[in-house]
């Protein structure tokens, strides 16, 4: 929007009133930890939510994309909010609908019920990030804003890889309702300290808002919900093959074609993108939409793999992929020194090519796979993703003025969480699309009159005709036949996606060096 919430340099201090930089910065990160972490928390638990909600899993990964799209379309409209109602009464109205939403979600009876409650969530948790940077950077002097945004950019990288092993450890013990039940002591501890500790500067009260932009904001919600509404139901009804899809598809095209053209040509808009002029920010923005399908597609496919192919628990599964964690934590202090040193470009690149390189290798995964296997791949993942987030917004918003620094962090992040969703829509449907060629695949090389194919049928019969008897055998022999094609072709089905994904990653390398050299140390590194 034309009128954004950026303190002016001679106010960095006064957002404290007297309190300890770090008491804020410990009340706002407890928010977005617990907004960030519920990203990906229910990732392992989709199965059971599923199975209790009577849903399939791919109907199942609605619970994720249905909250990244409503997160999506609340953080264009964080910064008008808050020079309406003011930034931290805005920030505690956040809190408590997400803590409010998060027992909904945890009570839900059904899908449907379920659903509606993720959105409310997510838009109660939509404002949660961009706001917490804000604080952040007016609370910290220039000098210690480097470390501020370190502990920032940690909990934001490590709260969606020990989503999983949380999310696990509360389904198994005691059920997957407990994922999203954790968030309501959190949330109440949140705003305490937020209520006691952050305070709104002068800058935010003085500061009159513009009129509200209803109708940006409409066909916002219009382009974003069609789109996830044809990623998630297309595979079903065979995408254009439905009527409803290419209508769904003309409200998506028509919509967003006026957003861009209403944000583009009006002042005052709830997305000012005239900041995509900006070189640097325009590249800096297709990165982190290419990245977020990457991550959170690998985020939701590894604990679905040791689930549904090798029968993991869902801690269990948690706790394999839980590595990841670890190797960011070990990677923010090596990227927060070398941050202020060295071409981001360079880092970008590193980061980029590990990513590329550990999904690679789980292209290579059998269903022989121990526990331990993926276990240093998984960490290298964790260190190599410490070397995305901090670089690509020194890239990105190094070359931006502060007066354009809040509207395009509400455009940054949104490209982020629309990456996010389409990449889990996307492999959820490349799984089952490349599970049916699989499956026809391995059915022709293996013919049923084939010696291989009547030699194993023999083999089961002959084995459970203990069970059954010898005349009744067959069908069951045939039926474990059957459940073993399936998972060889789930199992290659797997490797195709990570393949691509590894060629994706691959690909914003070289996208990375169409950004223009940035001083070390120069622009904020908070917009995650």
């Amino acid at each position: 929007m034309a009128a954004t919430a950026t303190a002016p340099a001679d106010q960095s201090f006064e957002a404290t009133q007297g309190v300890n930089p770090w008491l804020i910065a410990a009340a706002v990160m407890l928010a977005t930890f617990m907004e960030v972490l519920d990203t990906s928390i229910a990732a392992v638990a989709l199965p059971y939510i599923g199975g209790s909600l009577s849903a399939t899993t791919d109907e199942a990964t609605w619970v994720l994309t249905s909250y990244l799209v409503a997160n999506a379309i609340v953080l264009p409209a964080s910064n008008w909010f808050s020079l309406k109602f003011g930034r931290k009464r805005f920030l505690m109205s956040c809190v408590v609908i997400f803590t409010i939403a998060s027992f909904a979600c945890g009570a839900a009876p059904t899908l449907a019920f379920m659903l509606i409650a993720r959105v409310v969530q997510g838009a109660g948790g939509g404002a949660l990030q961009p706001l917490s940077q804000a604080i952040l950077l007016e609370s910290f002097p220039p000098k210690k804003r480097g470390a501020a945004m370190a502990v920032f950019a940690f909990g934001v990288v490590v709260a969606p890889v020990l989503g999983p092993t949380l999310g696990g450890w509360l389904t198994d013990t005691y059920s997957w309702r407990y994922a999203f039940y954790i968030n309501i002591p959190i949330g109440i501890l949140a705003l305490f300290m937020i209520s006691r500790f952050v305070h709104d500067p002068s800058y935010i009260k003085n500061t009159k808002a513009p009129l509200f932009d209803r109708y940006g904001f409409a066909a916002l919600v219009i382009w974003t919900g069609a789109l996830q509404i044809i990623l998630d139901k297309g595979q079903e009804v065979d995408w254009f093959g439905a009527t409803w899809v290419r209508w769904a598809a003309l409200a998506l095209v028509v919509s967003f074609v006026y957003f861009v053209w209403h944000s583009w040509v009006h002042k005052d808009t709830l997305v000012d993108l005239k900041v995509l002029k900006d070189r640097n920010f325009a590249i800096g923005a297709s990165l982190i939409f290419l990245f977020g399908i990457a991550i959170y597609s690998t985020v939701v496919l590894l604990p679905l793999f040791y689930q549904e192919l090798l029968g993991y628990t869902a801690f269990t599964a948690g706790l394999v992929v839980a590595p990841r964690g670890i190797g960011a934590i070990c990677g923010m202090p090596i990227i927060g020194y070398l941050s202020n040193k060295a071409d981001p470009r360079y880092l970008l690149t590193f980061g980029f090519f590990t990513f590329g390189l550990t999904t690679l290798y789980f292209g290579s995964i059998t269903l022989d796979v121990s526990p331990t296997t993926l276990l240093l791949p998984i960490l290298i993942t964790g260190f190599g993703l410490s070397f995305v987030f901090v670089p690509i917004n020194t890239a990105a918003y190094g070359t931006l003025s502060n007066e354009q620094i809040g509207n395009a962090s509400g455009l940054f992040n949104l490209m982020r969480n629309v990456g996010g969703s389409i990449g889990i829509s996307l492999a959820s449907t490349l799984l089952t699309r490349r599970t049916a060629v699989h499956q026809t695949l391995i059915s022709s090389s293996v013919p049923v009159t084939g010696q291989n194919f009547q030699n194993s049928l023999t083999s089961a019969t002959h084995l459970l005709s203990g069970y059954f008897g010898k005349s009744n055998a067959t069908l069951p022999a045939q039926s474990l036949l059957y459940e073993q094609l399936q998972r060889q072709a789930l199992s290659w089905a797997f490797v195709d996606v990570f393949r691509w994904l590894s060629l994706l990653s691959f690909a914003c390398i070289i996208i990375v060096w169409l950004f223009r050299k940035v001083k070390p140390g120069k622009g904020p590194v908070g917009a995650h």
